[in-house]
């Protein structure tokens, strides 16, 4: 597909995208009872008419993946009625950024922790920039970090390492931006957002 040259109608039509390609998906989902349950948001947002991705910087306070990059989002509770509900709360929790400023689009593939072994679902959701007052949590949360959707696309900025975990081989994921580098569980699932959405930015020159 070829997205119009504006970029403001281009932020339209991605968004109207990603949901069609999202709906109807059959979920990969993981099941294993020894896994803890957990949710994230993959945020996109539009800025200077250009689409981001929102990640956090974790702090060296929390009990696991201590200063990592990572998606807002957090632990299944008993209390929450599902996952979603479970994403929405952690997000407001970490980051101050409510259910509504958020349109859910889709859901992503489960994907496995391999140190904490959660078992994360990742719901793709478009948040209103205008709406947004972020509040972090301090013991939680280090910074925000807003990466321009273009870079997360760059071949230049990705690579893939091959690593050995219960005797087989397994693609590990990177994303470099400034200083930061995405990886793990969360660069598993940013590749598969972009890799859903990557023919929308094809060039028709």
């Amino acid at each position: 597909m070829t997205v119009a040259a504006d970029p403001l109608e281009m932020v339209y039509m991605l968004q109207h995208e990603i949901k069609k390609r999202l709906k109807g998906r059959e979920i990969r989902r993981i099941t294993d009872p020894t896994g803890r349950r957990a949710a994230v948001l993959v945020l996109l947002f539009e800025k200077e008419n250009t689409y981001h991705i929102l990640f956090t910087k974790r702090t060296n306070k929390v009990r696991h993946h201590k200063g990592e990059v990572s998606f807002p989002g957090g632990v299944y509770d008993e209390g929450d009625r599902t996952l979603e509900t479970t994403a929405h709360r952690e997000t407001f929790e970490e980051i101050g950024v409510g259910k509504d400023a958020i349109d859910i689009l889709g859901e992503l593939n489960e994907t496995r922790t391999v140190t904490s072994n959660y078992i994360v679902s990742a719901f793709v959701g478009y948040m209103d920039y205008s709406r947004v007052n972020y509040k972090l949590h301090e013991a939680e949360i280090d910074e925000l970090i807003e990466v321009p959707l273009p870079v997360l696309l760059d071949r230049n900025n990705f690579r893939e390492e091959l690593y050995s975990h219960a005797g087989e081989l397994h693609p590990v994921y990177f994303y470099h931006y400034k200083q930061h580098v995405i990886w793990g569980a969360t660069a598993r699932i940013l590749k598969q957002l972009l890799d859903l959405i990557a023919p929308l930015f094809v060039s028709s020159s």
